[in-house]
């Protein structure tokens, strides 16, 4: 992978340019001027880069040992599996959804849906059953029987996929205060071709492969300050009751703080490389020793000790914790500015919180003690039937998901080619998933259409710039 990135300071001029093992020419970057804290998204780590290379670039302040080990962990991202025997990354399978990390987040970014007659590259299924007590228990998704909790929808040579999925469209028309129609477009998913019948009660939840990039500094926020923003009862009144996840820490053996995933399901960047690697590519680590086709007939050649060795798993788990942030961009452009100021008006930011502050992070000083702009809350929130997947994970309910970061957000079709959002890819636009918010959201999102074509324009304007 080609990096190139600026060691800039808001009092610096610096500029550094860093090629590693991408095939394509480098980029010139040119010295950039002063910059104001508000465009260093990710503080000391923030890059200013708004080409397709925005999301893979290391962040500018490791040291040269944390580089060297960012760059090995790059190689083992892009690393693609096989079949076993074989010289090099062996163990694939023998059941899976993928053949690398990097097939799923392209050039360390966001993944869609399919187009029609495209199989699925960076959207997977989750699968569970329902839990016979509360559906808001605590309790980790119940597999279902010869299928696990995941689909995998590929497989080795002698060995059977779990199933496909097709997926439709039907599309309602939304019209805005002003006249302006909104087209949104309602998925449906069916499970074909199953290599055995799957329960009728099963549930079934889809997930687009999200930007891996910042991940290092959310880690770094300290607990107590994302529990600060928790309001399970809406004691405040204000309609957002956002709570947190706790999850099952397996290297801790003890229920921890959720961070990661769609629904915060997963505790550390560890256990979710961990997870990658054993759900969607069928490899196995000291963290997930038991195959993913555990349970079914092609459960062969079971191997004592880890697909993947510990040292790898810490040099991928580095690489996505030191992946820089792209910088915001047109901060004092006027649309931006008003869009900026719609956006808290509507009181989304009181779920993408703008501002955190790191707090210390062992053994990766560079996302210690940083003030970032990722405009999340880290927390779940409600957001109404519309996006309910109707499959609980631990304390978060079938209607529930984590507030996604913002930040970068203005890149994706720059870095990944689309403009595909929401959990599933459903919004075809940054519109379209504004208009998708129910349930906590429901109010934000009445603002939103209340407000006229040209204070719409300027709240896209501002989210672009992120």
């Amino acid at each position: 992978m080609k990096y190139f990135y600026s060691l800039l300071f808001p009092i610096l001029f610096v500029s550094v340019l860093l090629v590693a093992c991408d095939s394509e020419s480098p980029v010139a970057v040119e010295p950039i001027p002063v910059f104001s804290t508000s465009e260093l998204a990710g503080g000391e780590t923030t890059v200013f880069d708004a080409s397709s290379h925005a999301f893979s670039t290391p962040a500018p302040n490791l040291s040269e040992a944390a580089l060297s080990k960012h760059l090995e962990g790059d190689v083992e991202f892009e690393a693609v599996f096989v079949t076993a025997p074989a010289v090099i990354n062996p163990g694939l399978g023998p059941i899976y959804n993928n053949v690398s990390c990097i097939n799923c987040h392209s050039r360390d970014g966001r993944g869609r849906p399919p187009d029609p007659d495209e199989g699925l590259v960076s959207l997977l299924f989750r699968l569970s059953l329902p839990n016979p007590e509360d559906a808001i228990d605590g309790k980790p998704p119940i597999p279902v029987p010869g299928f696990g909790t995941q689909l995998n929808n590929r497989a080795i040579v002698n060995a059977s996929p779990e199933g496909k999925v097709k997926i439709t469209y039907t599309e309602q028309t939304l019209t805005t205060a002003d006249g302006t129609r909104v087209h949104l477009r309602y998925p449906d998913y069916t499970l074909t071709e199953t290599y055995q019948p799957l329960p009728e009660e099963v549930e079934v939840s889809p997930r687009v492969a999200p930007v891996v990039f910042g991940l290092g500094l959310l880690e770094a926020i300290p607990e107590d300050v994302i529990l600060a923003y928790a309001d399970e009862t809406d004691a405040n009144g204000d309609g957002i009751s956002g709570k947190p996840n706790y999850v099952w820490d397996v290297v801790q053996q003890r229920y921890n703080l959720g961070r990661f995933g769609w629904k915060a399901n997963q505790p550390s960047l560890q256990q979710q490389v961990a997870a990658a690697y054993h759900d969607d590519i069928g490899i196995t680590t000291s963290l997930f020793m038991t195959e993913n086709s555990a349970g079914q007939p092609q459960l062969t050649n079971h191997n004592a000790k880890p697909e993947v060795s510990d040292e790898i798993l810490d040099v991928v788990t580095f690489y996505v914790q030191t992946l820089a942030v792209p910088a915001r961009r047109n901060v004092d452009d006027p649309q931006v500015k008003q869009g900026e100021q719609l956006f808290a008006e509507a009181q989304c930011a009181n779920c993408h919180v703008p501002t955190f502050r790191t707090g210390v992070l062992t053994g990766v000083p560079s996302v210690s003690n940083q003030t970032i702009h990722p405009y999340t809350d880290m927390l779940l929130h409600d957001m109404g039937p519309g996006l309910a997947d109707n499959r609980p994970d631990f304390h978060a309910s079938g209607s529930e998901w984590r507030t996604p970061p913002l930040w970068g957000i203005g890149l994706v079709r720059t870095v990944n080619g689309h403009t595909n959002f929401l959990h599933d890819g459903r919004a075809r636009d940054l519109m379209e998933a504004i208009l998708w918010h129910g349930g906590e959201a429901e109010a934000s999102r009445k603002a939103v259409e209340q407000m006229s074509k040209a204070e719409r324009d300027a709240l896209i304007a501002f989210l672009e710039s992120l």
